[in-house]
């Protein structure tokens, strides 16, 4: 894939800046109007595009491929592929098999790739994104909440208690366990590809 010029990062940032949590938007802007310019990561580190299930991931990746240059790969939708099942089905009916699957074909991506990852895969491998440049996708809990009780095709995780209690469960729980990972904020990430002199 070719490098966009500056014009094209300028408008790729608007467009993802235009594509997180609107909850997010204004303090994620003001945020990347204070920050200094950056330096994109190398070519040899794979960039991870992780976050919450609904973060938007998946809607973000063809806009950071874009503007990194990457060809980029959906994990889930890559899985889906070689194993030949509904991830819902799977996780709903080997959890436990379903997250080794998506770690053994994480690692077997080549190095300086641009991967999403699922919603739980910060939580789950976390010492599979040590080389790694993790660009963390925010979202509010509301913002979470209002998505997840749309969106009846993805699996529950916790079908033992209401499906209230497993969303403030599992959002909390995961707040907690994306904070050991090494991440970068989206702003950050972003000011990493702005035209310094032209920012």
């Amino acid at each position: 894939m070719s490098v966009p010029s500056a014009e094209q990062r300028k408008h790729l940032i608007e467009k993802i800046l235009g594509a997180v949590d609107p909850r997010l938007t204004d303090s994620i802007r003001e945020e990347f109007a204070r920050l200094p310019p950056g330096t994109p990561p190398p070519a040899w580190r794979t960039i991870v595009i992780g976050g919450h299930r609904s973060a938007g991931k998946t809607r973000l990746l063809p806009l950071v491929s874009a503007l990194t240059g990457r060809p980029g790969v959906d994990l889930d939708v890559e899985l889906e592929k070689h194993s030949g099942r509904s991830l819902r089905d799977w996780v709903a009916t080997d959890t436990d098999g379903f997250r080794r699957a998506e770690r053994d074909l994480f690692l077997t991506l080549p190095a300086g790739g641009l991967v999403a990852v699922g919603g739980g895969f910060l939580s789950h491998h976390p010492e599979a994104l040590r080389d790694c440049h993790t660009l963390l996708v925010p979202i509010t809990f509301e913002t979470y909440r209002e998505r997840l009780l749309k969106d009846t095709r993805r699996p529950r995780l916790r079908p033992d208690v209401s499906l209230e209690e497993e969303l403030s469960a599992i959002y909390e729980q995961r707040e907690v366990l994306h904070a050991r990972v090494p991440t970068v904020g989206i702003a950050a990430f972003l000011r990493a590809f702005a035209d310094p002199e032209n920012p």
